[in-house]
């Protein structure tokens, strides 16, 4: 054996540690980030992950932040600009159509509006190619791909006191 002792070189993993700790003083660290909603559906296994200088999906979000990502995870987007339509319905298509037509459902790109009279449902229904392309515009091509017009609600004739179970109404009195 040698009694004079070699001076110590650093290799294999002490030169890997001393590198890493040269690199990590020297940039930033990059932040990976985890899924679409950072932390939420996601198990800890290993130990708590040190807070460091940048933020990351741990700190305090702000308000329109962490709506939008809600939104995001439920897909609730097209629902909200709909929605928004129906609000806004009169500065849309104008005031003399909203008096006399009202929007009342949107499902798969079908909007149905509901008419006061049946003059309006007859003059929609020239109107509905332009108020397609117009409500395409606000809430994104192709969200609106037809307009379905009903006219107004009709009288039931199945009232009064004399009413008769499956009966035709005031039709049968008329031959």
């Amino acid at each position: 054996m040698s009694t004079e002792e070699e001076p110590h070189r650093p290799d294999g993993l002490e030169l890997a540690k001393d590198i890493a700790r040269s690199t990590a003083r020297s940039s930033p660290a990059k932040r990976v980030r985890h899924g679409k909603s950072g932390w939420a559906g996601q198990r800890r296994t290993g130990p708590a992950k040190a807070s460091g200088a940048f933020p990351d999906e741990r700190d305090p979000q702000t308000l329109d932040v962490t709506v939008n990502r809600l939104v995001d995870d439920h897909g609730w987007d097209v629902d909200l600009r709909v929605a928004g339509v129906f609000a806004r319905w009169a500065e849309l298509v104008g005031d003399e159509v909203a008096r006399h037509v009202t929007p009342e459902s949107f499902a798969d790109g079908v909007l149905g509006v509901r008419t006061d009279s049946t003059a309006w449902a007859a003059q929609l229904k020239y109107l509905a190619p332009e108020l397609v392309k117009r409500l395409n515009a606000e809430l994104g091509d192709g969200t609106v791909t037809l307009v379905e017009i009903a006219g107004p609600h009709l009288p039931s004739w199945k009232k009064g006191p004399r009413s008769v179970r499956d009966g035709r109404g005031p039709r049968d009195t008329y031959g």
